[in-house]
């Protein structure tokens, strides 16, 4: 899967949060792992929680293609939160071993996750779907004169159109002769 993240664009939006992240990291690395070194998890993170917490107020210093400090911050922060609920969630139900499938919360965050992963990957096949079947559109900008943009303008209001509507209804009509002319016959612009 972190692969296949890896192949979706970013657009200004980060598809994962840092619950996200921290979530998937934590049941992937907390896999067979006993109480004591699941504790141990829970004292790195604190750490590391603490050591992102100070380099984002600016008193430590991140390497120039180190992730944004924010981002890790919330990261550590979170991973830390995780780390002890898969700790207490240990401890009160009495497991000796971690076992993903069997933390109830955790297996829906999961689904959760390969839900939107799904859809994110969806999204681009069903343009990409689109974009087949509008291959046979023209999409055009066009810039006319102003008497031209006036006369339009009038039609459009009287027929309750826009004027890129009166332009698509008079372009289907056009009428090609043998000769090569073009002409449009009368016709009442409609919706």
């Amino acid at each position: 899967m972190r692969a296949q993240l890896s192949a979706l664009p970013e657009k200004g939006k980060r598809m994962w949060s840092a619950q996200d992240v921290a979530r998937d990291q934590v049941r992937r690395q907390a896999n067979g792992l006993d109480v004591a070194a699941v504790a141990e998890k829970v004292a790195e993170a604190a750490v590391r929680e603490r050591e992102t917490a100070e380099q984002l107020r600016g008193n430590g210093s991140f390497y120039e293609f180190e992730m944004d400090r924010e981002r890790m911050a919330a990261i550590w922060l979170a991973k830390h939160a995780e780390w002890r609920r898969v700790r207490d969630l240990m401890t009160v139900v009495g497991w000796s071993m971690y076992e993903p499938e069997r933390d109830a919360q955790g297996s829906v965050w999961a689904r959760e996750r390969e839900e939107r992963f799904a859809g994110a990957l969806a999204a681009p096949a069903a343009f990409g779907e689109r974009q087949g079947e509008e291959a046979d559109e023209l999409r055009a900008e066009v810039q006319l004169s102003a008497a031209s943009s006036r006369l339009i303008q009038v039609v459009a209001d009287r027929a309750g159109l826009r004027p890129s509507q009166v332009l698509a209804q008079l372009a289907e009509r056009i009428v090609v002769g043998e000769d090569g002319t073009v002409f449009v016959p009368s016709f009442t612009p409609s919706l």
